[in-house]
């Protein structure tokens, strides 16, 4: 069975605040998993527009992190079967990404980004039909929260304690309970994770895993986006999309991988 998982992110900052500080946290936490054995290749990256999302930038890359997979699933296959390919198309305030196992054919997850000026409130950002309606779930995160599992250690646990925290740039923080009914700029990441894992014997475990997997990367890398807001804050879109590209090749010569990447320009 399909699974579909609604995550509402609310934060404290803009729509224009959170562009340039998505960008910065993938940027920052794709070295902070890449080795010389594993990591993020980017195979490609270049400029897109269609009549869905728009214009922005379309990235075609491959994950290898193999040691972060569950013991459980390398029954099912070798750890060096787990690389996952994944194409991105970013055109805040909309991203889409579909990722695939070419281990596994008939796996597929895709993430469905929506970036409003709201707390969290609108329904159906995503336009999602009545059949999808009824089996959605939908879950708040709260980045004030320090909930862990398993993923939380893999994926980078941030241990900032919101409720002492304050921005020495932006005097924002700290995060007491019922923040975000109070906070000004604030905004709200919506994202729709559609899993399908039509395997028996582990496909439903596999969704759920990777369900729980999404949670945990969502709460630490909007937890790194307000954590991280004097490292960020005052940056461009443009100065943000050098570094990316500078990142990008810096990624794959630590992997060995042949830098294909396109200029911002192009």
């Amino acid at each position: 069975m399909v699974q579909i998982k609604e995550f509402r992110i609310v934060m404290p900052m803009s729509l224009e605040e959170f562009h340039v500080a998505h960008m910065y946290i993938v940027m920052k936490m794709s070295q902070q998993h890449t080795t010389g054995d594993e990591g993020i290749e980017v195979v490609e990256s270049r400029s897109f527009e269609d009549n869905v999302l728009g214009k922005g930038r379309y990235t075609n890359k491959i994950y290898r992190l193999q040691s972060k997979v569950p013991s459980w699933l390398t029954a099912f296959a070798p750890a060096d079967a787990l690389i996952i390919k994944e194409e991105a198309w970013n055109a805040f305030p909309k991203c889409k990404s579909v990722m695939k196992c070419p281990y596994f054919t008939r796996f597929q997850l895709t993430l469905e980004t929506v970036h409003r000026p709201d707390r969290g409130q609108s329904e159906n950002v995503h336009g999602l039909s009545e059949e999808q309606l009824a089996v959605r779930e939908v879950e708040y995160i709260d980045i004030a929260s320090s909930e862990g599992n398993y993923w939380s250690y893999l994926v980078g646990n941030n241990d900032v304690d919101f409720s002492e925290f304050k921005s020495e740039r932006t005097s924002r923080g700290p995060l007491l309970e019922g923040w975000q009914d109070r906070c000004n700029p604030v905004m709200t990441a919506y994202k729709l994770v559609t899993i399908d894992a039509p395997y028996w014997g582990f496909g439903s475990r596999l969704e759920q895993a990777l369900i729980a997997g999404e949670k945990a990367l969502f709460l630490a890398s909007h937890r790194n986006c307000f954590s991280w807001i004097d490292e960020w804050y005052g940056m461009t879109v443009q100065q943000i999309c050098e570094l990316e590209q500078r990142t990008h090749y810096a990624l794959n010569e630590k992997l060995g991988k042949p830098a294909l990447i396109t200029s911002i320009e192009d």
